[in-house]
């Protein structure tokens, strides 16, 4: 097995989706890509949970980093006299930004983190003045990126156990390094170190309607990398497996419920099913932040976005006016059709209701 050394050693990122600049955090606009790489700069919460609503920022561990350093940049925007103040601008910003995507769980938990930090640092009398208090709010928005990217070299070092040299991994929706704000992944940080390593690997990607991550996103990013990549339409995606294209199937998780249960980009979980049909490994790949130990299934609301982004392709229309449209961002896979759940603490193997306490340790 090669080492977590190692892979650090490897991991040279083409790719830098989040850049924090000590007072102001500039953020590479997926919206715009591949076309245009345009870094657009945040400074408020409001302008935080604007980029994560239009989608500027995506995916559920780089919408946490996000969330992170917009914390930091309510204290700065704001101004506040008092550590009082201070930590109400903190609950209000927090208030802002859990609102824009609110099935990410890494939102909340991000927002959480940092406001439980601020508090604690106040009661401890670490920070005695606001100017202290965003010194260590940034350390710690900082540990979140660090944190983050460790994690996923240590779930690329599990994943890569699953591959084999030569092998073709199906993907969906973008959970590479643009996702997770770190230029690595989670379901593709595996197939990025396989390829660094010098093995011979390929992907396969969905386009993955109505955002076209897949083919905008995934693509982009894998072609910047040099790995070999095939774009095929939603849905191809029966036919590919069928036809032996495909040795296994990675895709992220923007929530993984205690009994295994995992919400994802819409589509994820028509190839769980078809995986299970036809015997291809299924995994889910995600650090321990994206599981929600607490929330029962039908307890989780599954976000719907605006019908336009169905009844329209960058803009243009593609349908008849005003069509009823039902566009769900994520969708949810049953447990009984995952193979493993791979996290920066190991491999997760069902039964999952019992493993998943077991390893995560929340």
């Amino acid at each position: 097995m090669v080492t977590l050394e190692e892979l650090k050693a490897v991991f040279k990122p083409k790719l830098k989706p989040i850049i924090w600049k000590e007072d102001n955090l500039d953020l590479l606009d997926q919206s715009a890509l591949p076309f245009q790489t345009i870094y657009i700069t945040v400074k408020t919460p409001e302008e935080v949970a604007k980029a994560i609503k239009l989608m500027q920022v995506r995916g559920a561990p780089a919408i946490g980093i996000t969330a992170g350093y917009g914390m930091v940049l309510a204290l700065i925007s704001a101004k506040p006299n008092t550590l009082n103040e201070a930590i109400e601008e903190l609950v209000k910003a927090k208030q802002i930004m859990d609102q824009a995507r609110p099935t990410a769980v890494n939102l909340s938990w991000a927002t959480s983190r940092m406001l439980n930090f601020a508090k604690k640092k106040i009661e401890e009398g670490e920070a005695k003045s606001v100017r202290e208090l965003i010194q260590l709010m940034k350390e710690e928005a900082n540990r979140i990126y660090e944190e983050e990217l460790e994690a996923e070299l240590k779930i690329g070092m599990y994943g890569l156990e699953k591959i084999n040299d030569g092998d073709t991994i199906l993907t969906q929706c973008n959970a590479g390094g643009l996702a997770t704000g770190t230029g690595l992944g989670t379901a593709l940080a595996p197939v990025k170190l396989a390829h660094y390593l010098g093995m011979k690997v390929s992907v396969i990607a969905p386009e993955t309607r109505p955002w076209l991550q897949g083919s905008r996103l995934t693509v982009y990013e894998l072609m910047a990398e040099g790995i070999p990549v095939t774009l095929i339409t939603d849905t191809a995606i029966g036919l590919v497996m069928y036809k032996n294209m495909v040795n296994s199937v990675m895709v992220g998780a923007d929530r993984i419920l205690k009994d295994g249960h995992v919400f994802n980009k819409i589509g994820t979980f028509k190839e769980a099913v078809i995986s299970h049909e036809l015997g291809i490994p299924f995994y889910a790949l995600a650090p321990s932040s994206s599981f929600d130990l607490k929330s029962k299934v039908d307890e989780i609301k599954i976000e719907e976005r605006d019908p336009n982004e169905v009844r329209t392709i960058r803009g243009i229309p593609i349908v008849p006016e005003n069509v009823k449209v039902y566009n769900p961002v994520f969708d949810i896979t049953p447990p009984k059709y995952i193979t493993a759940l791979i996290t920066e603490k190991g491999v997760i193997y069902p039964p999952f209701e019992k493993n998943i306490p077991k390893m995560i340790g929340l």
